[in-house]
């Protein structure tokens, strides 16, 4: 695929969500927040609209003319909230407070549920790894309900690892600690990087033993269970259309359809709610595309690799959905997947994820054409997936590289020789675009002095030598010029620079040392980087130790590296 952009224009604070201050009586209590769960308010629109499964059976099966079925979580033996979101608990209009109380930790580990919530696990298809899988669902996931706050806002709330299924297959619907660690600071770390996403309330382990087997090697072993409560406008899918068209189940895949726009998409139909025309659809899919496009340019401008592309994780909102065996570039290799499923063919590498949007959505648009009916439109609207990536793309590496005004075709060039060199060894690439915003258009400077910014990037910097050292020193003479014609003061750039390119991700062995020691008890390293991935952009004196390169004991680690799909 041709190459684009993102127009971010955020600057570090648009990029951070800070809870709302409120006003704090003497009991310490926000007026305006919640202060009980009983205060949420619920519009259950998917269950009301929507027709459910007729089956009240909890067992794996196949689940036809339905949208849902109805389930409850299951009971654990001693739930304990090990971590919470406060901007998301914020965000539903809940007063912190309530995060201490033993309701909260019961509700959302799914050891009861408030009287307005309707529990269900959303049915739907999916095409994994290029191929047709059929009936999937919510194997380990139970919806709770959606609420709608004061501001409008509509949040689906959703217990992943809260037990058994009819789409659980041959699994047992439960989670780990080790996945649901990732889970939580991945979904609330890509939020304050800007990236859109799905979020985590709340963490929780269910003094439960479950059995997994990580390596897929025979050798399963007990490990500690968990519970994560996942919040979004909805968790519908790609796969949530496909599995109805891959049935000739029309009027399922209408009533889903006009569901989905009448409430999540009214700027689609000017706010109608009924009468959908062809038209409508195509808008509407059209929309998606944009949305998708939009959201991998970013996870392409902080080298973040989904790992698991499949249909059934794409989100019709153009949100990051389902952390599973995700991971973060650290050294700068296109062709890098975390996935161990996918370490043969590699479809779902980091330069190929751009491309893997585009025949995601293709599949969106083959499961909705029996409300079009033509071919034509619905190409004409895929088209708008190629030209927002395309154009967002090289906005966005301009941005990366500090170039206001992109000049081109020569700025193309400068773009694509770099990527080009980066490979060439090892080298981190958060570290690198930190390291650029360093460098000086100072003429005076000599060559050593100018590349000094750059070095600590190097995994071996004894390996910067030779044709290597040469070609980024020519790049570099090619850059600085181009950086001199716009005129922009050093200081000016770098602050750009630094707003675009994080200095924290959540690396995966700092994520699998906060997964080690709160296996053994102590949650203390989740919370203190879920406190640091909240300014991502900005220096944090004495955290400097999450923003350094992998260590060479977590290059083949387990948990540091490649991942399974095990939970």
């Amino acid at each position: 695929m041709a190459r684009g952009g993102f127009d971010l224009t955020a600057t570090p604070d648009d990029l951070r969500s800070d809870p709302r201050e409120g006003v704090r009586t003497e009991a310490g209590l926000v007026l305006g927040m919640a202060v009980s769960l009983d205060e949420l308010t619920f519009d259950n629109r998917f269950t009301d609209d929507l027709p459910g499964d007729p089956m009240d059976l909890n067992e794996p099966r196949q689940v036809h003319n339905a949208a849902y079925s109805r389930v409850r979580p299951k009971a654990t033996a001693s739930p304990k909230l090990l971590a919470h979101s406060p901007e998301v608990l914020s965000d539903l209009g809940l007063d912190s407070r309530i995060a201490e109380t033993d309701e909260f930790a019961r509700v959302f580990s799914g050891n009861a549920t408030l009287a307005a919530m309707e529990p269900y696990a959303m049915a739907y298809g999916g095409h994994q790894f290029g191929h047709w899988a059929g009936q999937l669902g919510d194997g380990r996931a139970i919806a709770l309900g959606e609420i709608v706050t004061d501001d409008g806002a509509r949040h689906m709330l959703q217990l992943k690892g809260a037990g058994p299924t009819p789409y659980s297959r041959r699994a047992d619907g439960l989670a780990v600690l080790r996945s649901s660690v990732r889970e939580f600071l991945c979904s609330e770390a890509m939020h304050h990087l800007g990236v859109p996403t799905t979020r985590a309330l709340s963490l929780a382990t269910t003094g439960d033993q479950v059995m997994r087997d990580m390596f897929y090697d025979g050798n399963p072993e007990w490990e500690t269970g968990a519970v994560v409560c996942r919040v979004a406008p909805s968790f519908i899918r790609f796969g949530t259309f496909e599995l109805p068209m891959s049935r000739d189940d029309n009027e399922l895949l209408q009533a889903l359809a006009d569901h989905t726009i009448s409430l999540h998409f009214p700027e689609i139909t000017d706010g109608r709610t009924e009468g959908f025309e062809a038209a409508d659809y195509v808008a509407w899919f059209r929309e998606i595309s944009k949305r998708t496009a939009e959201m991998i340019v970013h996870w392409q401008r902080v080298g973040f690799v989904h790992g698991v592309m499949n249909t059934d994780n794409m989100s019709i909102h153009g949100l990051t959905i389902d952390y599973g065996p995700y991971g973060w570039l650290e050294d700068y290799n296109p062709g890098w997947t975390p996935n161990t499923t996918d370490r043969e063919y590699k479809r779902y590498r980091f330069g190929a994820q751009p491309h893997i949007g585009q025949w995601n959505c293709t599949q969106l648009a083959n499961a909705i054409y029996p409300l079009v009916g033509d071919v034509e439109p619905l190409q004409e609207a895929l088209e708008t997936y190629v030209d927002v990536f395309n154009t967002d793309w090289r906005r966005m590496m301009g941005d990366k590289l500090g170039i206001a005004e992109l000049d081109g075709e020569r700025d193309t060039e400068l773009i694509h020789d770099l990527l080009e060199l980066l490979p060439k060894i090892e080298t981190d690439m958060t570290l690198f675009f930190r390291g650029l915003a360093n460098v000086s258009t100072d003429d005076g400077l000599d060559l050593d002095a100018r590349v000094a910014p750059l070095l600590e990037a190097y995994y071996d910097p004894d390996t910067f030598t030779g044709d290597v050292r040469a070609e980024t020193d020519a790049w570099l003479d090619r850059y600085i010029a181009r950086l001199r014609e716009e005129g922009r003061a050093d200081a000016n750039r770098s602050q750009a620079m630094n707003a675009v390119n994080p200095l924290f991700v959540l690396r995966n062995y700092v994520a699998q040392l906060a997964i080690d020691e709160a296996d053994n008890g102590d949650p203390s390293l989740i919370l203190e980087l879920l406190d640091t991935l909240r300014t991502p952009y900005t220096e944090q004196p004495g955290r400097e130790r999450f923003a350094e390169k992998r260590p060479e004991w977590a290059r083949v680690r387990p948990g540091c590296s490649m991942l399974s799909c095990s939970s």
